[in-house]
């Protein structure tokens, strides 16, 4: 087997002409998750007391949305192959709606928990089939470079969602936040339901119609080099993922930081993620995404690995964990885009399926990484970098042992 060759640049590339309003709308789908977690985040130690349940429990609400987004995106991903793209998509965002207002008035711990889960149902939908239909037009680079403008789009989301969280807890209270995300998602419907074409091709159709899904799953996961990018994607997600869950008590609770400020330190991290994933883009221009991934992923190592001396030794206190932490997560954006593109590009035929299981990878492992910090009744800084250095272990093994061991890069 050949390794990937990364002394040289790719082949030059003149990059596919993409229009804003599609950037926008897919963008929008994309960030129904980040939006719906980010936003109340800061609400969390208020949930808990409202409710009379530890942090950890109420954090537990946050598990309930990543499973329902991991098992949500199974089911949507070969429906669009073999319905199309459009119809699930409002589907679900007709169910992400109903969801979110259900949280809104719900009256306890589990009543909440169980909307979160259905929210999360209807929102995958988004999630999965915007990144599929990104493939149904775009190239292997160019759907790279897409998918990083999505995530410019869905990445502002962490960045202003605990902005707004905040504000609209102390304005109004907990519930605001559903209130709102309700809103904006009753808009995206709308925008859907009017600007959105059918992109699925009569070749993925086909293909769909005369497979079972069961056999599309079981089939995509004979492809080591397809589940080297699913577990290399998904462990990166769960890092990310983590620190999410823990951010709330790491900040609040652990270093005293008040909820009114707490989304300006939560923002700082999601602005090194989007300023990477603009980074990306410029890189594919000279570079295929499996070259990008192949360098990006050693500094993640490095930053992780000084989190985990600090978090467990102290040194620098706050600061000491918190700047390490902002150059691993900003990592990922040289990784994400790439590693979902590396992954469509296995077998482009069955994009919605593959979509479906990276993103339900990504959010089935962010579950457990959010609940492990949760078990671990430990507000502090070292359940989180114990759980990012497992992460980013695990997911350079997945990326080195299995994706990039033959690739196929294609222009």
């Amino acid at each position: 087997m050949s390794d990937v060759q990364i002394a040289a640049p790719a082949e030059a590339h003149t990059p596919a002409k993409v229009s804003l309003g599609f950037v926008l709308l897919l963008g929008a789908l994309s960030a129904f998750a980040p939006l719906s977690i980010d936003i109340y985040l800061p609400s969390l130690p208020t949930i808990a007391r409202v409710f009379g349940v530890s942090t950890g429990e109420a954090q537990n609400t946050l598990a309930a949305f990543l499973a329902g987004l991991a098992i949500g995106q199974f089911f949507y991903g070969p429906a669009s192959d073999r319905w199309g793209r459009r119809g699930p998509i409002l589907i679900g965002s007709a169910l992400y709606v109903a969801a979110s207002i259900l949280c809104a008035v719900s009256t306890s711990i589990e009543m909440l928990m169980v909307a979160r889960f259905l929210q999360a149902i209807g929102g995958s939908a988004g999630v999965v089939i915007a990144r599929a239909i990104v493939r149904d037009r775009y190239n292997h680079r160019d759907s790279a470079r897409v998918l990083s403008m999505l995530m410019l789009v869905s990445g502002l989301a962490p960045v202003i969602a605990p902005l707004i969280g905040s504000a609209l807890l102390m304005i109004a209270g907990w519930r605001a936040s559903f209130w709102l995300i309700a809103i904006i998602g009753a808009a995206i419907l709308a925008a859907c339901a009017f600007r959105l074409r059918e992109t699925r091709s009569e070749e993925t159709r086909l293909q769909a119609m005369g497979e079972h899904p069961a056999r599309t799953y079981v089939t995509l996961l004979t492809h080591a080099q397809l589940v080297g990018f699913i577990l290399a994607g998904a462990l990166n997600s769960a890092a990310v993922f983590a620190y999410v869950a823990a951010a709330p008590g790491l900040l609040i609770g652990f270093y005293g930081i008040p909820a009114s400020q707490f989304g300006w330190y939560f923002s700082t991290n999601s602005v090194a993620l989007i300023a990477m994933n603009q980074v990306n883009r410029m890189l594919l221009r000279h570079y295929t995404p499996e070259q990008i991934v192949t360098l990006a992923r050693p500094g993640s190592l490095v930053f992780a690995a000084a989190l985990v001396l600090t978090a467990w030794t102290g040194l620098g206190g706050m600061y000491g964990v918190l700047i390490p932490l902002f150059f691993v997560i900003g990592s990922f954006g040289l990784v994400s885009a790439n590693t979902m593109a590396g992954g469509l590009n296995v077998d482009p035929r069955r994009a919605g399926s593959i979509s479906a299981l990276m993103g339900g990878a990504q959010f089935a492992f962010g579950a457990l990484a959010s609940s492990f910090t949760g078990l671990m009744h430990d507000n502090g800084p070292r359940p989180l970098s114990l759980a990012v250095g497992l992460c980013m272990a695990g997911s350079a093994a997945a990326l080195y042992g299995l994706a990039l061991r033959s690739p196929k890069p294609k222009s």
